[in-house]
């Protein structure tokens, strides 16, 4: 060993080393300075959805709200009638456009006229929520009972209505024959149809004694009092319900009768279609 090469000391085996080219090394990355941004956009994001909920509740309870009340004015309705409300789908999307794709009101035991009362559903679609506009369709299924039925029947001169029964398809009477002193009852089943927006009860069978007979066979029978029996009834219910329902269909249903109404319009902005129609 000499002075001129001087010994370099050995390097460390448990220093870590870093071969270099010359560039300076890069600084170690920076960690964690995106959680924050990260973290304000969840809030941010879980607030707009806050948001919209509480704007779509609200939204949804004022149109709700101003559907029941515009029924209970319109329609002369009892403040306190139970009036079931649907309307799918996000409120405020329908509200920007103008109309709501589809409304459906249901209500139990609804007053009509002369004391008459009936289970109501309406369902329309594109319903206007600016004034002056029209749905593209507006439909009513009106279902009464038994009881109805007889109630309703009974406002038609010489039926008899305390006898009705309900035996799908028909609605079954009990009617009397006189002939001379003789009293035959006679069963009749009746077909209810509509015609010219009215409803028709048409005589289907009729029974005597337990067996059926004939409408011809029970005029040649009985004489022209029978005429009283082989008959259609028609019954006019325009004056029970807004003058812009139009009735479509009727039938039997089970321990039901269901009646099908297409609806004006009209109904949303003009009195006379909201007010009950009349029997001419």
């Amino acid at each position: 060993m000499t002075d001129e090469h001087p010994t370099q000391p050995l390097p460390d085996p448990r220093a870590q080393w870093v071969l270099s080219t010359g560039a300076p090394a890069p600084a170690p990355a920076r960690r964690g300075r995106r959680w924050p941004w990260l973290l304000a956009i969840v809030i941010v994001g879980v607030l707009a959805v806050g948001a919209w909920f509480a704007g779509e509740y609200i939204a949804r309870s004022i149109v709700e709200r101003t559907i029941r009340e515009q029924l209970i004015t319109n329609l002369d309705l009892p403040a306190d009638q139970q009036i079931d409300i649907t309307v799918p789908g996000a409120i405020l999307p329908q509200l920007a456009v103008g109309s709501l794709a589809e409304v459906t009101v249901s209500s139990d035991d609804v007053p009509l006229k002369s004391g008459l009362t009936a289970d109501v559903v309406v369902r329309a679609q594109d319903v206007p929520t600016r004034s002056g506009g029209d749905w593209s369709g507006g439909y009513a299924t009106v279902t009464l009972d038994e009881a109805q039925v007889q109630a309703l029947l009974a406002t038609i001169e010489g039926f008899p209505a305390a006898t009705v029964v309900l035996d799908e398809p028909d609605i079954d009477v009990t009617t009397d024959l006189q002939l001379f002193a003789l009293t035959v009852p006679v069963g009749v089943g009746l077909t209810p149809s509509v015609s010219a927006g009215k409803l028709v009860l048409t005589p289907d069978t009729l029974q005597v004694a337990g067996g059926e007979i004939s409408a011809e066979a029970l005029v040649d029978q009985f004489g022209a009092i029978a005429r009283t029996v082989v008959r259609d009834w028609e019954v006019c219910i325009a004056d029970q319900l807004p003058a812009a329902l139009t009735l479509t269909g009727i039938r039997v249903d089970g321990q039901t009768v269901v009646a099908d109404f297409e609806i004006d319009s009209a109904i949303l902005s003009e009195p006379a279609a909201q007010q009950n129609g009349t029997c001419a």
